[in-house]
């Protein structure tokens, strides 16, 4: 679905690209108690998703998959990130150092912009995926959507739809690659998927202007 999605914006169905958004938007993650006699490494290694130095933060764990997305559609990856974040509601040392918000404007080679959030907080609004807005329409990545500039649906895959589907495809791909004696290799995509989300995280724990 995302594939045949993507393909058709670069073709270009809704025209020139502006700007994206994406969402990483949900409930919190739950922290295990501390035990009786347990190490103060232990804790962190068992609660590994709030402290920086192993999960690198919600927004390097979670959001770098909405990220990727959008670094997939630019074929390349932003050449600077201002934004802001914070802990409003992990303030407690069992929470570490993580923020529980970030809000990130990236900016990419072309000029277009990505407006990234990613929060985990319970009782907010939630929302995964990410958007396309271009000169002609707009489309909706996670849903294998398009809209023409009037909101009218012009396109929607007619894949079905299965929790799981996409990794599965994915997989199928991976091992049918193997089995032809190709090498496939995504390290590059992902270490530089991976870079895009530090980089909005140095932007947002800073406050400052960060560039690649």
């Amino acid at each position: 679905r995302t594939i045949e999605c993507i393909d058709r914006l670069l073709s270009g169905e809704i025209g020139d690209i502006l700007f994206t958004r994406a969402y990483c938007n949900g409930g919190t993650s739950a922290c295990r108690p501390r035990s009786s006699g347990q190490s103060e490494l232990e804790f962190q290694l068992r609660n590994w998703r709030q402290f920086t130095w192993l999960s690198g933060d919600h927004i390097t764990e979670q959001h770098v998959n909405n990220l990727d997305v959008i670094n997939w559609l630019a074929n390349g990856h932003p050449i600077e990130a201002q934004g802001q974040g914070g802990r409003e509601r992990r303030r407690g040392a069992e929470h570490g150092q993580i923020f529980d918000h970030h809000m990130v404007e990236f900016t990419y080679p072309s000029g277009f912009k990505l407006f990234s959030q990613c929060r985990q907080m319970p009782g907010c609004w939630q929302s995964v995926g990410e958007h396309v807005h271009g000169t002609a329409g707009s489309a909706e990545l996670n849903r294998a959507r398009i809209q023409d500039r009037h909101g009218y649906e012009i396109w929607k895959s007619d894949l079905e739809e299965k929790p799981g589907k996409g990794w599965q495809q994915e997989l199928d791909h991976f091992l049918a690659a193997i089995r032809k004696g190709e090498v496939p290799n995504e390290c590059e995509a992902a270490a530089t998927s991976t870079m895009t989300a530090i980089l909005g995280r140095l932007a947002t724990y800073s406050g400052k202007i960060v560039k690649w």
